[in-house]
């Protein structure tokens, strides 16, 4: 009698098990989203795949600063999910060459990292990166953040059409083309959003989360040492035109009118 009762359990169990497994394929198949994960430690990799899978998302898997770049460029998943200590190429490199090719630039990037000091979510960010969690995390807060950042990344910004001319700015948002006296500015996504934004409305004044609200959501958490840094690294790009973004001390920025 026990052993029928424990034949039992264990065939009711092996079931269950089939049936989950079943069910994230099935999502996985159903998936119109696809996320690239690039973590080097397998068991988080793994939970990652597993949780992500279950929530009906496509899931590609590597291990290596190396391959990510390769499936990026290949797949073009809707998000990549990148860890920063990888062997070979680390993540902030990895981050860096997307950011920088066109074929991946537009790629939503969440770094999920140990290194969770304000100085390394401020380099991630300043990369390009869209979003920075820190390790320990909750699979389940992970994936509200890789949907919140599809979301973002459906909805065009505003005045999204419509290309700024201004003292000698000309800024293509269908081009994604920043010229300045007839040069062309080299720029991240998110320096071209924080620059279209606040050209677009000259002479108005921002605070630092105004401007995070708007290229990047209202969802979005980041602290104002980021946005002060970011504003650094785009006024250093601008070179002798940097006085055209404006700091309003104890408020936020604007841009010349």
């Amino acid at each position: 009698m026990a052993i029928t009762v424990a034949a039992g359990l264990i065939v009711r169990f092996l079931l269950v098990d089939y049936l989950e497994s079943r069910k994230i394929w099935q999502n996985s198949l159903m998936s119109k989203n696809t996320v690239l994960v690039v973590e080097d430690e397998e068991d988080i990799r793994e939970l990652l795949v597993y949780n992500l899978a279950k929530e009906a998302f496509s899931v590609l898997a590597v291990e290596s600063g190396e391959l990510g770049l390769e499936y990026a460029s290949r797949e073009h998943p809707d998000v990549v999910i990148l860890d920063l200590m990888l062997p070979g190429m680390d993540g902030l490199s990895v981050c860096r060459h997307l950011k920088n090719s066109e074929t991946t630039r537009d790629i939503p990037v969440i770094i999920a990292s140990a290194k969770g000091e304000e100085a390394d979510i401020v380099t991630g960010l300043e990369l390009g990166a869209d979003d920075y969690i820190a390790k320990p995390f909750s699979p389940k807060v992970l994936i509200a953040r890789v949907r919140a950042l599809l979301r973002r990344s459906r909805q065009p910004p505003a005045d999204a059409g419509t290309t700024i001319k201004i003292h000698e700015f000309v800024i293509d948002p269908n081009k994604f083309k920043i010229t300045i006296a007839d040069n062309t500015l080299d720029v991240t996504a998110n320096d071209f959003k924080v620059l279209h934004f606040l050209a677009s409305h000259a002479g108005w004044v921002f605070t630092r989360y105004q401007i995070v609200n708007a290229v990047r959501g209202e969802d979005y958490v980041v602290t104002e040492r980021a946005i002060d840094v970011q504003i650094a690294g785009l006024r250093k790009k601008l070179g002798k035109y940097a006085d055209y973004i404006e700091t309003v001390r104890g408020i936020g920025y604007r841009f010349r009118e």
